[in-house]
């Protein structure tokens, strides 16, 4: 790589490169304002804005009602990710693993739930397996779905972590003695969570989104909360306004709390 290249793709921008940057930022901004004044405009011109579409929003049972659909995706994905994550560390385990009647069914179970549409596998087992006599509750029916799926991509995640953490750091835990396990975690898996909290954050999120399906199996979480206000009081704008201000607000959530568990490990 010449050294222009190298400069221009990793080097402090120029005043001029500053500029620019600023005039395109100024020049969006300005474009998604028109756009949301836009938006704004069309709602009020449907009536959708209307006093009489907001005014169930003062009501406490109103927020006691949201309240439990949150609680209820809070509760699904908070046991997704917890599952998510330990599944995947022994999926990348064996991913890993030397022996190939370790590996390969790892590869094989991770590939499937990776190419597997979540909405899929919440089907099997809402309509597939009552039809083998396995019965389970609404809560496991979307819960367990979205685990097995996340933790396909979570072993990626972990094994894309691994594979960052330089070798020397491996040859010279083993140079030291310590076992393979010893090797991996107490080495190289905590400097490899340094490299994928990010990724981490970005697919918990998409579990809380993920939750969103508990309409197939009509589990009462936020969205299905939400879908029963629209249907009682048809403000179908207000009522997912407040509903996406809300999951706005948990993802955001587990993004400060990400940033806060990450600090120690720099």
């Amino acid at each position: 790589m010449s050294r222009s290249l190298e400069d221009a793709l990793f080097g402090a921008p120029s005043p001029r490169a500053r500029a620019v940057t600023r005039a395109a930022s100024v020049a969006a901004a300005a474009v998604l304002l028109l756009l949301a004044a836009g938006i704004v405009l069309r709602f009020h011109s449907a009536g959708q804005l209307d006093a009489r579409f907001w005014s169930f929003f003062v009501w406490p049972t109103t927020w006691t009602f949201l309240a439990k659909g949150l609680l209820g995706t809070v509760a699904s994905a908070a046991m997704a990710a917890v599952i998510a994550l330990a599944l995947g560390l022994v999926l990348v385990l064996g991913r890993l693993a030397r022996p190939r009647l370790l590996r390969w069914p790892s590869i094989a179970v991770i590939e499937f739930l990776r190419g597997t549409p979540t909405l899929l596998l919440i089907y099997v087992c809402f309509l597939v397996l009552p039809s083998v006599g396995i019965k389970l509750s609404t809560y496991w029916m979307l819960t367990l779905p979205i685990s097995l799926s996340t933790a396909a991509v979570v072993a990626e995640v972990y094994r894309a972590g691994v594979l960052a953490v330089p070798r020397g750091q491996t040859d010279a835990a083993r140079s030291l003695g310590l076992t393979e396990a010893q090797v991996f975690f107490l080495v190289v898996f905590p400097q490899a969570l340094r490299y994928i909290v990010p990724a981490l954050v970005a697919q918990l999120v998409i579990v809380v989104k993920d939750t969103t399906f508990g309409y197939v199996v009509t589990y009462g979480e936020l969205m299905q909360n939400a879908k029963v206000l629209i249907a009682n009081y048809h403000a179908l704008v207000p009522v997912y306004l407040v509903v996406a201000l809300l999951y706005c607000l948990v993802n955001y959530a587990i993004s400060g709390a990400s940033r806060r568990l990450g600090r120690p490990m720099h």
